[in-house]
C-alpha cells in the first residue's frame, strides 16, 4: 500500500482571527500531497469545530467557509485516498466520539482491523472507512482511564503498527499539538509564540525558517513557546541540537507569471542548473567524503523510483562508460537483488524527496548487510539524507509540480559529476567541466528552440492513444523518462524500449501513423538509422530528437519530423535533451485539457510501500 497526504497544525499563545486563513494557504503548499480531499478542525474556546470536504483547497476552503474560522489552535489535512474512498466522512481530521479529539495521519496503520474490532466491542461508533478513525478513539478510550491527553496519545500510538505520521489536538488542552512520527516525515517549526507541525517545510515557511526534523518513533507536543520530544520508550530528546535554520525562500514556491508549477520549474533549469553544479564544486567535504567511498566499491548499485531510477540507469551507463562497476535498480524491487551485496559494495540512494519509502528501506536493507551509502537528494533535512553515511544536496530548489523536470536533471548532474571525480583524471575533468559550465546557455537555447515544436506536436500527440519512445545506450534511459512524463500529466499510454528491442514484439503494434519518437545521443548511431527506416517502412509517425551533427540524410528521410538539438559533449547531452521531451509532455497535458501539476491517482512523494 502507499499514501501520502498533507498535514499542517498551528498552535498560537494568543487566539487568532485569521486562523482559518492561515490554514487555507498552508493547505494550498501542501496540496501537492494529496487533492482528493481538505479539512481542518480548529480548537476555540473550549470547542471543536470540523470543517471538511472532498475537493481542491481552494473549493473546500470557499464551501465550507474555512477563512470564517477563529481560534488557538488546529489541524489540518489535504488527503490521497488509500484506505476508505475520497468521500466527506473520510475525510481527516476524524474525531472520537465525544467529538472533543480530533487527528490527522499520513500513512498506513496495517493493525487498524484489529483495533477497530476491539474498540466497537468497548461501544466506539465509527463513521468513517479509514483506518486513521482508530486513533482518536484509542485516545478517547485510554482518557477514560484517567490518563491525560498526552499520556492517552502516546499509548495509542504504542499500539499502532505500520507506517505513519499522526497530530492530535484535545480541547482539553487547547494549545498542544500531539505529534508522533514513524516513517512518514513531520517537522515541527518554532516560532516566537507560534508552533507548527507539518509534512513539508513548505508550509511552515511563511512563518518561520527554523524547524526540527522528527526521527522515526519519536512522539511529543508542540505548544506555542515550548516543543517536548521523547522516543516512543520515554528517553527524552534535547531539541537544543535539533533546531536547524532552513536556507528556503517563500518566493520560490510561488509560480509567478507561469500558468503551472510545471512549465515554471522547465524554465527555472538553466538557473538551478547552475545552482546545483556550484553546490558541487563549492561543497568539497560533501563531495569527498561521497567519493571516497564509492572509489573503493566493488560495484556501485544506485537504486531509485520513478524519474529517480531513471536517472539512476543514466548514472549507471555512466559509471560504466567510464569504468567502474554499476547497475541501477528500481527501488521497489531491490530487495531480491540486495541479497547478493557485500560489505565492499556502495549503495548510492536517488530520490528528490529523500522520503521515498521503497528507497529508504532498500537504504536499509543494505545498512543492516554493511552496505556504505551515498544518498543524492534535494531535501538535506530528509530521513534518507541522515540516515545515509553520505550525501549530497541537489540545490534544485522546491519543486511542486507533481511530475519531476527540475529535480531529474539535477539528479543527472550529480551522478556525473560523481562519475568525473571517480576517475582521478584531472585534464579531462577540467575539459568535462568546461562544457558543464555552459549548461545555463546550452539550456535556455534548448527551451527556446523546442518549445515551439513542443507546441505543434503535442496537438498530433492530444489524440493518439498511445506513443513509443526509443533509444540506444544513454537514449534509453531518456526516452523511459519522456514516455514517463506524457503518461504522468497527459495521460497517455507510452512505452520506451531499446530501440533494437522493438522489434522484437513491439513493433507489432505499428500501424498507419503511430507515433514513434526516438532519441539519439551519439552511441550505435548507425544501428538507430536502421531502427528508424523500420518504423517508417511500417507507415509510423517518426519523430527523431537529434543533435545536429548526428541529423544524417538517412534520418531526415525517414522521419515525419526532425527535432534538431544543439551540439553538445555526451555530459551536457545527457542532462540536457530530456527537456525537449519534457516541453512535449506539458503542451499535450494543456492541448488535452488536464492539470499537469495535479495529475490523477499520484501524489509527489511517495512515503508508503
Amino acid at each position: 500500500m502507499f499514501r501520502v497526504c498533507g498535514i499542517i497544525a498551528i498552535t498560537s499563545s494568543s487566539r487568532r482571527e485569521d486562523l482559518g486563513h492561515l490554514f487555507v494557504e498552508a493547505l494550498k503548499r501542501l496540496e501537492y500531497r494529496g487533492y482528493d480531499s481538505v479539512g481542518i478542525a480548529i480548537v476555540d474556546q473550549n470547542n471543536l469545530y470540523i470543517a471538511k470536504n472532498t475537493g481542491t483547497v481552494e473549493s473546500v476552503a470557499k464551501s465550507e467557509g474555512f477563512t470564517f474560522f477563529s481560534g488557538c489552535s488546529g489541524i489540518g489535512h489535504t488527503r490521497w485516498a488509500t484506505h476508505g474512498a475520497p468521500t466527506k466522512n473520510n475525510s481527516h481530521p476524524h474525531t472520537d466520539c465525544s467529538k472533543k479529539i480530533a487527528v490527522v495521519h499520513n500513512g498506513i496503520i496495517e493493525n487498524y482491523s484489529e483495533l477497530k474490532s476491539l474498540l466497537l466491542s468497548r461501544g466506539h461508533l465509527f463513521i468513517s472507512d479509514t483506518d486513521t478513525e482508530v486513533v482518536p478513539h484509542l485516545i478517547e478510550e485510554f482518557k477514560s482511564t484517567g490518563l491525560d491527553a498526552y499520556s492517552a496519545f502516546k499509548k495509542a500510538i504504542s499500539m499502532l503498527r505500520g507506517t505513519f505520521a499522526i497530530v492530535a489536538i484535545d480541547v482539553s488542552e487547547e494549545r498542544k499539538l500531539l505529534f508522533a512520527r514513524k516513517v512518514s516525515p513531520l517537522i515541527i517549526g518554532v516560532g516566537r509564540g507560534l508552533a507548527l507541525v507539518s509534512s513539508d517545510i513548505v508550509s511552515v515557511l511563511p512563518f518561520t525558517d527554523r524547524v526540527i526534523v522528527l526521527n522515526d518513533d519519536e512522539v511529543g507536543y508542540a505548544e506555542p513557546d515550548r516543543v517536548f520530544i521523547e522516543t516512543i520508550e520515554g528517553f527524552p530528546v534535547d531539541i537544543s541540537k535539533r533546531v536547524v535554520k532552513i536556507d528556503y525562500h517563500i518566493e520560490n514556491f510561488d509560480k509567478g507569471p507561469y500558468e503551472h508549477y510545471m512549465i515554471k520549474e522547465i524554465y527555472e533549469q538553466p538557473y538551478f542548473l547552475t545552482q546545483t553544479l556550484s553546490g558541487l564544486i563549492s561543497s568539497r567535504d560533501e563531495v569527498e567524503k561521497s567519493v571516497k567511498l564509492l572509489e573503493v566499491a566493488d560495484t556501485i548499485y544506485l537504486i531509485g523510483a520513478g524519474s529517480s531510477y531513471h536517472a539512476s540507469l543514466l548514472g549507471a551507463l555512466y559509471f560504466r562508460y567510464l569504468g567502474f562497476r554499476a547497475q541501477a535498480i528500481i527501488s521497489s524491487e531491490a530487495i531480491p537483488y540486495l541479497r547478493s551485496v557485500k560489505s565492499g559494495d556502495v549503495i548510492v540512494a536517488v530520490s528528490q524527496s529523500g522520503e521515498t519509502i521503497d528507497t529508504l528501506l532498500a537504504m536499509r536493507e543494505s545498512m543492516r548487510r554493511g552496505v556504505r551509502v551515498v544518498a543524492i537528494v534535494n531535501n538535506p533535512l530528509s530521513t534518507i539524507a541522515r540516515e545515509s553515511d553520505a550525501y549530497i544536496y541537489m540545490r534544485s530548489g522546491p519543486e511542486i509540480c507533481v511530475a519531476a523536470t527540475k529535480t531529474f536533471t539535477s539528479q543527472v548532474l550529480v551522478l556525473l559529476y560523481l562519475g568525473l571525480m571517480l576517475m582521478k583524471d584531472h585534464q579531462h575533468t577540467e575539459t568535462v567541466l568546461r562544457t558543464l559550465r555552459k549548461l545555463p546557455e546550452i539550456t535556455t537555447s534548448i527551451i527556446k528552440s523546442a518549445e515551439d515544436t513542443a507546441r505543434k506536436l503535442a496537438k498530433k500527440l492530444s489524440s493518439e492513444h498511445s506513443v513509443y519512445y526509443l533509444g540506444r545506450v544513454f537514449g534509453y534511459p531518456i526516452s523511459a523518462e519522456a514516455a514517463l512524463k506524457i503518461k504522468e500529466v497527459a495521460y497517455i499510454h507510452a512505452e520506451a524500449y531499446p530501440a533494437g528491442e522493438s522489434k522484437h514484439g513491439p513493433i507489432a503494434l505499428v500501424t498507419h501513423r503511430f507515433p514513434v519518437i526516438f532519441t539519439i545521443i551519439g552511441e550505435l548511431d548507425e544501428l538507430i538509422e536502421g531502427n528508424i527506416e523500420e518504423m517508417k517502412a511500417r507507415d509510423a509517425y517518426v519523430v527523431t530528437y537529434a543533435p545536429r551533427d548526428k541529423t544524417t540524410s538517412v534520418i531526415e528521410k525517414n522521419s515525419d519530423l526532425v527535432v534538431s538539438l544543439p551540439q553538445a559533449s555526451l555530459e551536457t547531452s545527457l542532462v540536457t535533451y530530456v527537456i525537449p521531451h519534457q516541453l512535449l509532455a506539458y503542451y499535450t497535458a494543456v492541448e488535452r485539457g488536464y492539470n499537469p501539476d495535479r495529475p490523477r491517482n499520484l501524489a509527489k512523494t511517495v512515503t508508503v510501500f
